[in-house]
């Protein structure tokens, strides 16, 4: 059988256009010359990180990509300009990939799926020529807005500036250019470098370590270390059974920094309308009350037919007739799991109709 998820030519490490990429990873090593800086450049490190954490969670991610809460242009604006610090791309570009993600989460058309291994789904994915582009098609809510497209465009000059402002900082603090480059390593790009593999943990580690509580068509978890690193976007599983919640800690005990600042915000009229799941949303498809896990099957499924794929067989008819029978069989079950779902759906609408009446 032939593999799902072989990595065509175009999906190879663009290795020239992402050489800037690579040479960040290797600036910390200049500390070695230039000294660590003075002590609060490691406190504008900390700072830095998860100040733009939430610009990458809060705004890239639950708004831009979700629509989870609303919010004036102004401040749309300046979620968006916090987020393109972290040189992460163009909002847009984002926010399109991620909905994407969304659209065939852990499928052949996955963008980042773990299925193709820890490299691809952390960061080999949108290194590669095939995901550079912005798919406007998928964000026709934004596509129009000027502030957003140039914002999408220049996605270089915000981080740039705040890269500049934290290197004049160090000046003013050591007094030498030396000291003012050992602080801009520390404080701004050692910062970037770790925001940016925190968030990459999402989508490769996300979907493999963790706790399931509902049963969704992928393999997104539950991790509390990953929220902790993220503002609360540990809670994958919570997420992808219900996206449009703005609160992906969906109770008291999973902590979600992103949706308490931007709770207090709606508190101060910065933002409104903060989506959360319904009492119904929490109490259906829920692994613990029996319901049946697509998401797990499938990958399982998949590890199984890759084995049987490596068998030796003596007629090519003998493998055609065993990869017909998997497929049929997997067929079936998804049917029989489907109407499963339909079912558990409809027994879940009437005790909530006998409960209000």
């Amino acid at each position: 059988m032939a593999r799902t998820f072989d990595l065509s030519p175009e999906e190879k490490i663009d290795w020239l256009r992402t050489l800037p990429f690579w040479i960040v990873h290797l600036l910390p090593l200049a500390a070695i010359y230039t000294g660590h800086g003075h002590w609060s450049a490691w406190v504008v490190m900390v700072v830095l990180y998860y100040a733009r954490v939430f610009f990458i969670t809060g705004g890239y991610h639950r708004y831009f990509s979700h629509r989870s809460y609303q919010m004036g242009r102004v401040m749309q604006f300046l979620m968006a300009l916090g987020g393109t610090t972290s040189f992460q791309r163009g909002v847009l570009w984002w926010a399109a990939h991620h909905r994407h993600h969304h659209k065939y989460s852990d499928q052949p058309e996955d963008v980042h799926s773990p299925k193709r291994g820890f490299l691809w789904s952390h960061m080999q994915w949108f290194l590669c020529k095939v995901h550079f582009d912005t798919r406007w098609e998928l964000i026709p809510d934004f596509k129009d807005n000027p502030e957003l497209k140039w914002l999408n465009k220049h996605e270089f000059v915000p981080g740039t500036l705040l890269a500049t402002a934290v290197f004049f900082m160090g000046y003013g603090i050591s007094g030498t250019w030396l000291g003012a480059a050992g602080y801009c390593i520390i404080g701004f790009w050692l910062s970037t470098i770790l925001l940016w593999h925190g968030t990459f943990t999402v989508n490769s580690l996300a979907h493999v370590f963790g706790s399931r509580r509902f049963a969704t068509r992928d393999t997104s978890r539950n991790n509390l270390l990953i929220a902790l690193l993220t503002g609360g976007e540990g809670w994958h599983n919570n997420h992808h059974h219900y996206q449009a919640s703005c609160r992906q800690g969906f109770y008291w005990y999973e902590v979600d920094m992103t949706y308490y600042i931007l709770l207090a915000f709606s508190k101060l009229g910065l933002v409104r309308n903060l989506r959360q799941p319904p009492e119904r949303v929490l109490n259906k498809h829920l692994i613990k009350k029996g319901a049946a896990d697509l998401g797990m099957f499938h990958a399982q499924w998949e590890r199984a037919t890759k084995a049987l794929s490596t068998m030796q067989f003596k007629t090519a008819e003998q493998k055609k007739a065993l990869e017909d029978l998997l497929a049929s069989t997997r067929a079936k079950i998804d049917e029989i799991a489907r109407m499963s779902h339909e079912k558990a759906e409809e027994l879940l609408h009437q005790q909530e109709a006998e409960a209000a009446s």
